[in-house]
């Protein structure tokens, strides 16, 4: 019997898209988790079934061509029917084994997870899990990770949200740079102080300007965009810095300077697929991550 366009592998149509939304074979590689040559054999093969043209190769990538472009409308769609079937699969699953994807931001994935995932292992080794540390935004549409903290309430009707409360934001320093370098009681002494902030992220200078404050990038003497770098360099006592309340509480090397700069507070969103949430597996790692983040939150 002759091959039909509906005898079409689904993983050409992926690497398609892969190749399509970043613009060259290495990079469709790496978000795939494939190789290059084997992206690039699909991508000819699919060429091939479809009698078209569908990418211009050029010395800095792929383009599409008008045929090539012309199909992305349909091979999302078939991406969005495929990411259906998974998790309209994935939330039949009656068992408690098996794996669930957790994407959190560095901080709470280095500093908070690992001591609610021990004791979510002790209870229930049959689960793996499968850890996202990003400050990017993971699809849960897509099945990118079945549970996610995220620090908005999400929009989307298909997505299930719980608030559990607000990460409380504070100023510290290490006890033993403030011991060397005194103890600033009040705006005007903090600013005498090296301080740790963002590098090109200017969050923290949008924020402390909104107060009043005609801060600049050149007041912070220490700049990354990494917050658990950041943390860690308030902890070896290189200056002054901001970090989540609860990433200091019971660290007795770490002080909070009590300096009115009215800090915001960071609502903590629990979210997942509502084809998930009652799926054993996933409702045992929710009621964990709810039960571990409480001591953290206000």
């Amino acid at each position: 019997m002759a091959k039909t366009f509906e005898d079409i592998d689904w993983a050409l149509i992926r690497s398609f898209l892969a190749v399509a939304e970043t613009g060259s074979l290495s990079a469709a590689a790496r978000q795939l988790g494939a190789s290059q040559p084997t992206l690039g054999r699909q991508i000819r093969q699919l060429e091939d079934r479809l009698q078209q043209v569908l990418f211009q190769r050029q010395p800095k990538g792929l383009v599409l061509t008008e045929n090539g472009a012309a199909l992305i409308g349909p091979a999302q769609r078939m991406r969005a029917a495929m990411h259906d079937v998974t998790l309209t699969a994935a939330g039949l699953q009656t068992g408690l084994s098996g794996s669930v994807r957790i994407t959190a931001s560095e901080t709470v994935s280095l500093y908070i997870l690992p001591g609610i995932l021990a004791k979510l292992r002790r209870e229930q080794p049959s689960i793996q899990i499968d850890i996202v540390s990003t400050d990017s935004t993971e699809n849960l549409l897509f099945r990118e990770a079945d549970i996610a903290l995220r620090m908005y309430r999400p929009e989307q009707v298909e997505l299930v949200a719980k608030k559990l409360g607000e990460f409380r934001f504070g100023l510290y320093a290490s006890r033993e740079y403030l011991d060397r370098a005194g103890w600033p009681g009040s705006v005007a002494e903090l600013l005498k102080h090296p301080l740790i902030g963002y590098d090109r992220n200017e969050e923290i200078l949008r924020g402390m300007i909104e107060r009043g404050l005609p801060a600049k990038r050149e007041w912070f003497a220490l700049r990354c965009d990494s917050n658990p770098v950041n943390w860690e360099l308030v902890r070896a006592g290189c200056g002054v810095g901001f970090g989540l309340s609860c990433n200091a509480d019971g660290d007795d090397s770490i002080v909070h300077l009590d300096i009115p700069l009215d800090l915001p507070t960071l609502p903590v969103w629990l979210v997942t697929h509502q084809s998930l949430r009652h799926t054993p597996r996933i409702s045992a790692v929710w009621a964990a991550l709810e039960e571990g983040l409480a001591p953290h939150l206000s």
